[in-house]
C-alpha cells in the first residue's frame, strides 16, 4: 500500500502511540456537549495539537456514538500553489497511531466527477491540514476510512464545483465531512474576535454564500475559508438543515500571549433533534 508518511508527527502533536492518545483523550475529556440527530458535516481547525486540540475536540466529540462508511477530509493546501484540488486516491496516511487508509472507490469516483479535482501529490507531501485531523478521527473512528482533499487557489468557482461534486457522489451515503480550517491569523485577541465572528455568523447561519461573499472581501478571515464553503454547500445538499457552532477560541487561551492570536472553530452541520 502506498503511503503518506506523517509530516509533523513529534513536532505539531506527539510522536509515540501512546503520548498521542493520551492528548487527544484528555482534550476530548474537556469537551460535554453532545447532538442527537443525523450528523453530516463538521468544521475543525489544523494548528499544533496543544494549541487547537481543545476546540477539534468539541467537534470531534460528536462522532461517539456514530458510524460512518468514510470520512472526506477537506482542507487548504499550506505550501503549495495550484489551480483545483488534490485528492490522493489509494494508499494510506500514516500517523503514529497507525495508517488511515482511503477508500479507493469513493476517491476515484471523485476524481472523475469534476474537472476541479485531480491528482497532484506534491500538495499532500508536507501538508499539515488533513494530517491534524487524524489522530481524532483514529481514536473515534478507527474503522472509517478517509478520502484526503487538498485545495489549492481558493476560488467561489473551486468552491462551488468541489461541493456539487461532493454532494453528486456521497448522496446516499453514511459519509462525514471535515473541513480543516483555522480563522484569522496574527492580529490581537480583540481584531481576531471581530474578524473571526463574521465566519462564525456565517456558520451558525448555515449561509455559505455569505461566507463566500465575506472570503471574496477579505480572504484572511479563515485560511480554509475555501474547504468550509464547499462543505457547508455539499452538507447542505445532501440533507443537513442545521449548523450548531460548539466552540471558538483563540491561541492566546493557551499560550497566554494575546497580542498575537489565531482563532479556532469547531462546528458541526446535520439534522439535529
Amino acid at each position: 500500500m502506498k503511503v503518506r508518511r506523517a509530516a509533523v508527527a513529534g513536532s505539531w502533536y506527539p510522536g509515540s502511540a501512546s503520548t498521542l492518545a493520551a492528548a487527544v483523550d484528555r482534550h476530548l475529556a474537556g469537551t460535554d456537549r453532545d447532538l442527537d440527530g443525523d450528523l453530516v458535516a463538521l468544521i475543525a481547525p489544523h494548528a499544533g495539537l496543544t494549541y487547537s486540540g481543545p476546540v477539534a475536540a468539541h467537534a470531534y466529540r460528536l462522532l461517539r456514538g456514530r458510524t460512518f462508511d468514510r470520512l472526506v477530509l477537506v482542507g487548504p493546501s499550506h505550501f503549495v500553489a495550484f489551480d483545483g484540488v488534490s485528492i490522493v486516491a489509494d494508499g494510506g496516511f500514516e500517523t503514529p497511531l497507525g495508517v488511515a487508509p482511503i477508500d479507493a472507490a469513493c476517491a476515484r469516483e471523485l476524481l472523475t466527477s469534476t474537472a476541479v479535482i485531480r491528482d497532484h501529490p506534491p500538495a499532500h507531501t508536507r501538508e499539515h491540514s488533513l494530517e491534524m485531523q487524524l489522530p481524532f478521527l483514529q481514536r473515534l473512528a478507527p474503522a472509517a476510512p478517509i478520502v484526503p482533499l487538498v485545495m489549492g487557489h481558493q476560488t467561489a468557482a473551486t468552491a462551488s464545483a468541489l461541493g456539487e461534486a461532493l454532494a453528486r457522489v456521497l448522496r446516499g451515503t453514511r459519509t462525514l465531512l471535515v473541513a480543516s480550517t483555522d480563522l484569522s491569523h496574527y492580529h490581537d485577541a480583540a481584531t481576531a474576535r471581530a474578524l473571526d465572528h463574521v465566519v462564525i455568523d456565517c456558520v451558525s447561519r448555515f449561509d455559505a454564500d455569505g461566507l463566500q461573499a465575506s472570503l471574496d472581501a477579505r480572504p484572511d478571515h479563515a485560511c480554509g475559508g475555501g474547504p468550509t464553503v464547499a462543505v457547508m454547500r455539499a452538507a447542505r445538499q445532501l440533507g443537513a438543515r442545521d449548523a450548531v457552532v460548539l466552540r471558538y477560541a483563540d491561541s492566546g487561551d493557551v499560550s497566554g500571549d494575546k497580542s498575537s492570536v489565531v482563532g479556532y472553530l469547531a462546528a458541526a452541520f446535520g439534522t439535529f433533534a
